[in-house]
Formats: structure tokens, C-alpha cells, sequence
């Protein structure tokens, strides 16, 4: 691919039918949206997706991917967790554990589905434990034929620490330990503004309005008991028996380290591909380079869902191990792994 990394998205789109759907998680009624082209064309290969940090299923941020998926012929399910938007369950707890079997809910239900091919599905998660996630989905679903991570967490422990200056760190823990003890002393525990108590966030987080048509439906108090989860939190762990993985991350990204793109990146089997924005930040890229990045997307899911038998797709790409960097600088570059 050559010229500015900023070009334009082909102005071919088809028509997307959007139906509201539900199904069951461990007793609770989740519910989300299923975009597909709009046309009959029997079973469909589809693509599950579970919302980034916070993240509701139907922000217009993920429009774009939503809109050039179908446009490949794709099928996508993006739905809220248990907790939060129009699913049931416990309001305001944050729970990765909880996700991933949602997520995996998910899978099992578009897999069900007699419109769906089952065989043919991969997934697409971003934003912090959104591309977190989609690493650990991934992992328990070994016959998921590709998998997006943008942006990902891949040590929950390490995102926090991050986050703050030393000395807030050790008040942090301090703070999450003196909470677990009055829980299990008196039943009850205090309450943290996720994005002030738990994630903290960075100027842009604050000035950014990419998300402002979701953030008024986020959870603002959530128990402090939340970051035992996120703590624990370890898609490295499992990035390994993850194949078909293409990363997406930001240089010098302040919100989530490019290192934990790039671990998960290096973990990972093949066929696996590494994409670097630079000269951006981690909610600018989203939309400074959509127009490079996505269609990037489209051709790997092409490539290992596509085509005919799973075999086949592994052996023909098994070699493939691909760092590319986009900037407003250069062309897209074809870094060495």
C-alpha cells in the first residue's frame, strides 16, 4: 500500500439491515444489535464484538467498522454487557470475568443462529479491555478463525499502576485492600467514579469528546471492589494459543501502553500482524487513520475467514509475520517483526 496513510474510504457501501437482538448469559438478558448486509446471501461468516472500557454497544465510534464489515459481507453482533446499557444485571459492577462469558454467550449464540455459519466467525474487540477481551474470547474459542485487538490491556495490573505516581499507587492498593476488609467484615463497601477511582484519566480522555454520545450512560459510582478484577486481569497469559491475531496499537499511546501491543503481538501464534499509528494519540487515531487502518481490517478477516477450510488458510499464512507503522509522514511502512 502506498502514498499518505491518510486516504479516503472506497464510497461503496450496501445496505445495512440492523435488527435488536437478545439472548442469555448465565441468567441474565443481554441484549444487542446485528448488523448484516441487507441482502439475501445465505449463511453468513459473522464477527462478535464486545464494547471497549466502559463502552455501550451502540456508540457511534464503532459505526465505521460496523459499516465496512457488512460491506465484505459480514454479519456483526456488538452487544452491552451484563450491567450495563439495555442488558440485565448488576448495574455498575465491572467485572472481566463476567465479560468474557458474555462474549462467549455471544459466540455460542450467532453460532446457533440458521442464518449463521457457524465455522466462519472471528472477532473484533478495541479499546483497553475491549482488545483486552477479544484476546481472551479468543483464547477460550480455539476455532475462531481471526481476531482484532485495537488498543489493547494486556496486564490490568500494570494499566493501573501506569496511570499513577508512585505514591498514588501505594494509596491505591492500600485503599482496595481496606476495602475488601470492610466488605468482608460489614457486607458493604465504598464506591469509585470508574474513570476517578479505578482507570484515571489522562487530559485527553478528559477534552476528547469521541465518546460523548455513550458517556452520560456509563456507570458513575461503581464498588472499589471492581479493581480486584482489573487487577487481575491478564490477557498475556493466554495471547499464546491465540491465532489469526492482528493488533492494533498507537506509538507512545498514553491511555494504553503500546508495549502491551506489542507483548501481545509477540506472544501470539502465527498468522499475526502488528499495526503502529504514529504521529497521533489513542482517541485521535481512531479517526485519523479509519481510512487506512479499517480496510487493513477487512483484508485480514478476507484472507483467514473467507476463504474455504480452516487448514488450508492456517497453512497457506502460517509463515506470515507482519509489523506494518502508519503516519501522516510516510507511506504505510513495512517494518522487520
Amino acid at each position: 500500500m502506498k502514498g499518505r496513510a491518510i486516504v479516503g474510504m472506497v464510497a461503496h457501501y450496501v445496505c445495512v439491515k440492523t435488527q435488536t437482538v437478545e439472548f442469555h448469559s448465565e441468567g441474565a438478558r443481554l441484549r444487542g444489535f446485528l448488523h448484516r448486509p441487507d441482502a439475501e446471501a445465505g449463511r453468513l461468516p459473522f464477527i462478535v464484538q464486545g464494547p471497549g472500557w466502559l463502552g455501550l454497544a451502540d456508540a457511534k465510534l464503532y459505526r465505521p467498522y460496523h459499516q465496512a464489515f457488512t460491506d465484505a459481507g459480514f454479519a456483526v453482533l456488538i452487544f452491552d454487557y451484563r450491567g450495563f446499557g439495555e442488558s440485565e444485571g448488576d448495574r455498575g459492577t465491572i467485572s472481566p470475568d463476567w465479560q468474557l462469558r458474555d462474549w462467549r454467550n455471544a459466540i455460542a449464540y450467532m453460532r446457533e443462529r440458521a442464518d449463521m455459519a457457524a465455522d466462519r466467525a472471528a472477532i473484533f474487540g478495541s479499546g483497553g479491555t475491549g482488545g483486552g477481551n477479544a484476546i481472551l474470547a479468543a483464547a477460550a474459542e480455539p476455532e475462531i478463525r481471526a481476531t482484532i485487538s485495537q488498543v489493547p490491556v494486556a496486564d490490568g495490573r500494570d494499566w493501573l499502576h501506569r496511570m499513577r505516581p508512585e505514591h498514588e499507587w501505594v494509596a491505591f492498593l492500600a485503599a482496595v485492600e481496606a476495602d475488601r476488609r470492610q466488605r468482608a467484615t460489614t457486607g458493604t463497601g465504598i464506591t469509585v467514579h470508574p474513570r476517578e477511582g479505578i482507570m484515571v484519566e489522562t487530559p485527553e480522555r478528559r477534552a476528547s469528546s469521541v465518546k460523548s454520545d455513550v458517556d452520560g450512560r456509563i456507570p458513575t459510582a461503581v464498588p472499589l471492589a471492581s479493581a480486584h478484577g482489573i487487577l487481575e486481569y491478564r490477557p498475556i497469559d493466554v495471547a499464546s494459543r491465540v491465532h489469526g491475531l492482528m493488533v492494533v496499537g498507537v506509538e507512545d499511546d498514553a491511555v494504553t501502553p503500546t508495549d502491551h501491543a506489542r507483548h501481545l503481538y509477540d506472544a501470539a501464534g502465527r498468522p499475526k500482524k502488528l499495526v503502529l499509528q504514529g504521529e497521533t494519540t489513542h482517541y485521535a487515531a481512531y479517526r485519523q487513520y479509519a481510512g487506512v487502518v479499517i480496510p487493513m481490517m477487512v483484508d485480514w478477516l478476507r484472507r483467514l475467514v473467507l476463504q474455504d477450510g480452516a487448514i488450508e488458510v492456517r497453512e497457506q499464512y502460517a509463515q506470515e509475520e507482519t509489523v506494518y507503522r502508519v503516519s501522516e509522514t510516510a507511506a504505510v511502512e513495512k517494518m522487520p517483526a
